[in-house]
């Protein structure tokens, strides 16, 4: 928790945040604010290293706070999280006056009403408050207003639950509310890509006031699964699921130790979870109480204010249902949210192999056999009979057959599937896999036995066949233009051993030492693909029915494409400046090598030795000039392939060893490996023993160019080779294309050109964004591509704003090299002085109180207009000890810089007392 923080007012809603905000997290928490109080979708892009993640967690806490203030008055502002502290006020001797707790009951009752606070859900209540109250975050407020002895108890000394408090009966009052049909206090679904990006996300929520609100983070069973049991197996889904059953008669100690501790009370205390903790954490805690921590972190969901997970657990209709997440009435931000187009897509399509559905019918047919739930299993199994039968057919002579989802919905109506039939289907799939015990034999004896269900496996590929079949029977099968349904045969490698021969007497003798020789076989794949191609598919089943989605990523632009694609109005976007100095950056295109070629990275270039060559060498070169550690990022990891392939033949890759560690980026690979690899390349950074740093050769939508943070030495260039546009011969691409072309005029829909030039972008755009993460950070981006120079009206307008602004053509490369060392010079002479002076912290530190700070932003009854974009924050002089509040005026809100200003200052004469 931060040790102290400045108090902002952003749209009557006290915000606390840990140091002096940069006027784009000021325009940033407005949006948000403004979203949230009128239930608008916002669209926020603010580049990487502005802290907009730190704005995110304020604004939306800090609101939701508020909300519990407003909705049960003083005891819910004081412990709504649930993890009380307990304080005994003294009573004041005299006997005819009256005690605190009822003044301050009268108070409440004596006090105006706003519009608002005269609804009946937001009524404070009516009783008076005990004499025993809760006290949480604002603890020194209310300690300084009243007039009493405190004494403070530690909730986690008490042995049973409180009862003397009213968080005692917050489920009570949960349910009672649910039976009322009473507004609930909204949850905020905070999702990101990765869950190394919800480790980053905690660790800002760490050094805020908001750090002990309950919370949980959703993850996988492969990031926090303990059991020594499962953890080993390479499917820890099935093997859970296995001992969760006790199919052989063993079952999970730590599953059913959640529900030990739950006992003893709720999770959050027992655990200890008081402050913001990470996946890590939770593990550990897992271990020592030997508690299953994926289940706890789903067990504490309920009890939860904010929820973190991958935000594909809130896209995809499957996860959701298997994770219980219930988004009506709740806040979705989602974080990183450029992919999310994509994200949409994928959680709203299946492929379906050939293999699955086999396993499937084999499975249903045992179920048959032994006369178990027959009536459910054999019209299921008549399912898996006709979609066989559909890819088994061979009326197709090129390697793939593409049907519009009409087509394929014309299919099913002549096997029989239909709007009605499919509705009974889903019946039965509920049917055979709820379970259910029957009187049987056991061991001579009649017991209760368990009825058998198929396999894990084999329910999943039914769920998620079925979750596509009900998007395209949807309402009249609205949907059903919007999927495209292939069936693609290729062909894979798989290994193979051969049968053992018996010998003349029947026998199977093989040599126990010598292994016997596997065989490499060719074989045919089938696969049966739904491709939903419309992302407001998904969103559908959001957009209706939650209370606000907030969309943000450092790279959003065009954003006019994302109300389009996703078929959801965003009422307030936002796109705000970096919040650098423009001489920290070097921004520069290269279209020529070393040598004088030129640098096109075309497919038909980029096969070619001269080209591979002449990028090796200008690698070579930056490498000899920038310092520490240089990121490049190539199209593909085909490419990579070909570069290291002709690097090493050539003993260029030596010579980029001789000054750097040199490490590229794996294809797959599991998550220890990277990590590995990580370490690899921050400590040869660390270190530097006999190398100047490394060099890390990674690819655009890898591993590495999202979501990771590459600070200060770790990222002082990066370097892009070409565009990385997406494979246009890949099938999907190619649908994706042809659907937008038919709907751009009708739908509102980018051109298929259009599109696909934005999915390049937007991966280079976060390529580009691993270099600067902080507003002191310096670095070089290199872009490596003749099409800049040549053509910059196409070519440089995808470009994030901030860093199309600073855009300079080098018209050789010399004089490249020139300024990138010029440029360099200068930042580690700045560095060095920096470091010979006292340092100057980048935040504004107040430890003797909070700052409180109004901001009257843009009138807010005019929600539909979008922000003014605002420029960077030079460092402001912290202020003194007295600390009087603040007012952020509307023009310093809507300050706009110059193109050739450089920094917008903060002067004292931009702050006045607020009245």
């Amino acid at each position: 928790m931060a040790a102290s923080s400045v108090e902002y007012t952003i749209g009557g809603v006290k915000i606390h945040f840990p140091c002096k905000a940069y006027p784009s997290q000021l325009a940033m928490m407005n949006s948000i604010v403004r979203g949230l109080k009128y239930g608008q979708h916002c669209l926020l892009e603010s580049p990487t290293g502005s802290g907009k993640s730190l704005a995110l967690l304020c604004s939306a806490l800090g609101w939701q706070r508020a909300q519990f203030g407003k909705s049960t008055g003083f005891e819910a502002l004081l412990c709504h999280s649930c993890l009380c502290t307990h304080i005994s006020f003294q009573k004041e001797p005299q006997p005819k006056k009256q005690t605190i707790a009822s003044r301050l009951s009268e108070k409440f009752r004596s006090s105006p009403l706003t519009d608002s606070e005269k609804d009946d859900d937001f009524q404070p209540d009516r009783k008076r408050i005990p004499d025993i109250i809760c006290l949480k975050d604002v603890q020194t407020y209310w300690s300084s207003k009243l007039p009493v002895y405190i004494s403070v108890c530690l909730f986690s000394q008490f042995s049973e639950p409180c009862t003397r408090c009213p968080c005692a009966f917050a489920k009570d009052t949960v349910k009672d509310k649910e039976k009322d049909s009473k507004k609930k206090i909204p949850k905020i679904f905070f999702g990101t890509r990765t869950h190394k990006q919800i480790t980053q996300i905690a660790r800002e929520l760490k050094r805020t006031v908001y750090s002990g609100v309950p919370m949980t983070i959703l993850s996988s069973r492969d990031h926090t699964c303990i059991n020594p049991e499962v953890a080993p197996h390479a499917n820890r889904n099935e093997r859970c699921k296995d001992l969760l059953e006790a199919k052989d008669g063993r079952s999970c100690r730590y599953y059913h130790g959640i529900q030990r501790i739950r006992e003893k009370g709720a999770l959050h205390k027992v655990l200890g979870l008081h402050q913001a903790w990470d996946i890590e954490d939770l593990a550990s805690l897992g271990k020592k109480f030997r508690v299953c921590s994926y289940f706890a972190a789903r067990e504490l969901m309920e009890s939860s204010n904010i929820i973190f997970c991958p935000y594909n657990y809130l896209l995809d209709p499957m996860i959701r249902e298997s994770m219980e997440i219930n988004l009506a009435g709740q806040i979705l931000v989602l974080d990183e949210a450029h992919n999310i187009e994509d994200c949409a897509r994928e959680s709203a399509s299946y492929t379906l192999t050939q293999q699955s559905l086999l396993m499937c019918r084999d499975e249903l047919e045992g179920m048959i056999r032994n006369n178990i739930r027959t009536s459910g299993h054999e019209p299921l199994r008549g399912l898996c009979y006709s979609l066989i039968n559909l890819m088994s057919d061979r009326g197709y002579e090129s390697a793939s057959k593409v049907w519009t989802g009409k087509d394929v919905l014309g299919i099913f109506y002549s096997l029989g599937i239909t709007a009605d039939t499919f509705r009974i289907l889903k019946q039965h799939l509920a049917a055979v896999l709820e379970k259910e015990e029957r009187v049987g034999v056991v061991n001579g004896k009649e017991d209760w036995v368990q009825l058998p269900t198929i396999s894990s496996s084999s329910s999943t590929v039914l769920k998620n066949l079925f979750m596509v079949l009900d998007f395209l029977f949807r309402d009249s099968s609205r949907f059903a233009d919007d999927y495209r349904v292939a069936l693609q045969k290729t062909y894979a490698w798989t290994t193979q051993l051969p049968p053992d021969i018996p010998d003349a007497n029947g026998f199977f003798v093989r040599p126990r030492h010598r292994q016997r020789q596997s065989n490499r076989v060719k074989t045919e794949v089938l696969t049966l693909s739904f491709w939903c191609l419309n992302p407001a598919v998904a969103f559908s089943d959001l957009s209706g029915v939650v209370h606000s989605i907030v969309l943000t990523s450092g790279t959003l632009s065009p954003m006019g494409s994302f109300s389009s694609e996703l078929g959801v109005k965003f009422t307030i976007q936002l796109e705000a400046n970096h919040v650098i100095n423009k001489s920290q950056v070097w921004v520069g295109t290269i279209g020529a090598g070393p040598q004088g070629r030129k640098l096109c990275a075309t497919f038909q270039h980029t096969e070619t030795y001269a080209f591979q060559d002449e990028v090796g060498a200008l690698l070579l070169h930056i490498c000899q000039v920038m310092s520490k550690g240089v990121l490049c990022f190539l199209p593909s990891y085909k490419m990579l392939d070909k570069l290291r392939d002709r690097w090493i033949n050539t003993g260029l890759w030596e010579k980029l060893e001789q000054h750097k560690t040199v490490i590229a980026e794996p294809r797959g690979g599991g998550k220890g490996d990277f990590d590995e690899l990580l370490r690899m390349y921050y400590d040869a950074i660390k270190y530097c023993e006999e190398r100047d740093g490394a060099l890390l050769i990674a690819v655009c939508r890898g591993k590495v160019s999202e979501g990771l943070d590459f600070t200060d030495d770790n990222a002082r260039a990066v370097v892009t080779i070409g565009i990385p546009f997406p494979n246009i011969k890949d099938l999907q691409v190619e649908l994706k294309m042809k659907y937008n072309d038919q709907h751009c005029k009708t739908r509102g829909l980018l051109p298929g050109s259009r599109w696909y030039e934005i999915q390049a972008y937007r991966a280079l755009n976060q390529a580009l964004g691993r270099c600067i993460r902080h507003r002191n950070d310096w670095g070089a981006l290199i872009l490596v591509d003749d099409r800049y120079r040549n053509n910059p009206n196409k070519y440089i307008t995808g470009l994030s704003k901030w860093v199309r602004q600073l855009v300079r053509h080098h018209d050789s490369f010399s004089n490249a090299m020139q300024s990138l060392v010029a440029f360099s010079q200068l930042q580690q002479k700045v560095g060095a002085a920096a470091a010979d002076s006292p340092p100057l912290s980048s935040t504004v530190s107040f430890p003797t109180c909070h700052m409180p700070t109004t901001v009257a932003g843009p009138d807010l009854s005019k929600a539909s207009e979008p922000q003014t974009p605002l420029s960077a924050v030079c460092p402001v002089e912290p202020q003194q000890d007295t600390c009087p509040p603040t007012f952020v005026s509307d023009k310093q809100l809507k300050a706009e810089t110059d193109g050739n200003a450089g920094k917008f200052k903060l002067n004292a004469q931009d702050f006045s007392p607020a009245r």
